[in-house]
């Protein structure tokens, strides 16, 4: 029977396998939106979901146009569960895998990946640095602007959105709860994170 990881080890993983800072903060960013998520849908399983956004890009910067290919092998090598390599694999649904998200944790993930990055870009343009600051109402304004960090694929998103039933003020309004969490181990706290 696989063994469930601890957040160490896949801190541990994620580590090894990245090394670029922008891939690991969008780690840490994945991994405080599904815990975040998971306190809502599923409150036995936050160390899960937890570990699953934090290595779910796990592949991506050796492998890129293997991504959510290698992973499996990786995963399966260090002994992680069946459950888990599915999810992550998901969240490339028709981009670059062909599976589909079908739990509730797959569809959370497939649909905050991408919005994660929005949102810091998002953050850094503000006077103020801060996610805590930050509304739904800015939020949307910049998603509207399509050129605004334009590598973000929104179609991704409301599918996602769609997917769990939820529309995206809210998907929008529960990431930035996420990441708000995190705010300081993502560099997002602002002029409140240098005191």
């Amino acid at each position: 029977m696989a063994k469930v990881p601890s957040r160490a080890e896949a801190y541990e993983l994620l580590t090894r396998y990245v090394k670029s800072d922008n891939l690991i903060n969008h780690a840490l960013a994945v991994e405080a939106v599904m815990a975040h998520f998971a306190e809502r849908f599923a409150p036995d399983e936050v160390e899960k979901w937890r570990g699953i956004g934090l290595v779910h890009d796990l592949d991506y910067e050796q492998y890129p146009d293997e991504h959510c290919q290698r992973v499996k092998g990786i995963l399966e090598a260090e002994g992680w569960p069946s459950e888990y390599i599915r999810a992550i694999q998901s969240h490339g649904w028709q981009i670059c895998t062909d599976v589909e998200p079908k739990e509730t944790m797959e569809k959370v993930l497939y649909t905050i990946d991408e919005l994660t990055g929005l949102v810091v870009a998002t953050v850094l343009m503000r006077p103020s640095r801060s996610i805590l600051d930050l509304s739904v109402s800015s939020l949307k304004k910049k998603w509207k602007q399509k050129n605004f960090a334009a590598g973000v694929n929104r179609e991704v998103v409301e599918a996602g959105a769609e997917m769990l039933g939820m529309d995206l003020d809210e998907i929008f309004a529960e990431t930035i709860k996420g990441m708000q969490k995190a705010a300081k181990e993502l560099g997002l706290a602002g002029e409140a994170g240098d005191l």
